[in-house]
């Protein structure tokens, strides 16, 4: 029980690490090219990471494991699979801003310039995986409640 109440605890808890972290990169992003904006795009974006880690370590315990309502359940919820999906569409708008991210880190530990074009853009698909992530919220709910059982 105690193990239970913990990881959705932690689950919750990355949700809120998470919702901080992308609106905190997305606003940085907007403030790109001054160089403190960059600064925190790369503190927001690990704390993104941070909070990915904890979601889906986390969610695959308690969908898969033994200590929440089994994996049939939530395989044939309809809002366990429009979490999934939103899930989904959240990693794959991440492959570019967590490439280019990975390229600013690398340039800026040399001492190099970033190429920070693709600012607003990212900023941008922060503010939609932003919006996901509040769907995934109201299917969480809604799944809570046993909508759609």
């Amino acid at each position: 029980m105690i193990l239970r109440l913990l990881l959705a605890a932690a689950h919750l808890l990355g949700l809120g690490i998470g919702l901080g972290a992308i609106w905190g990169r997305r606003r940085a992003l907007l403030q790109v090219p001054d160089p403190s904006a960059i600064r925190r795009v790369l503190e927001a974006d690990t704390w993104w990471g941070i909070a990915a880690i904890v979601w889906i370590s986390t969610g695959l315990v308690r969908a898969f494991g033994p200590f929440e309502k089994g994996r049939d359940y939530y395989l044939h919820n309809h809002w366990f699979l429009t979490k999934m999906v939103c899930l989904g569409v959240i990693l794959a708008l991440e492959i570019a801003p967590m490439m280019t991210f990975i390229q600013w880190r690398q340039r800026l530990a040399r001492n190099e310039s970033v190429d920070t074009s693709k600012a607003r853009f990212f900023a941008t698909t922060s503010a939609w995986q932003t919006f996901l992530l509040l769907i995934m919220v109201l299917a969480a709910t809604a799944m809570a409640r046993g909508l759609g059982e």
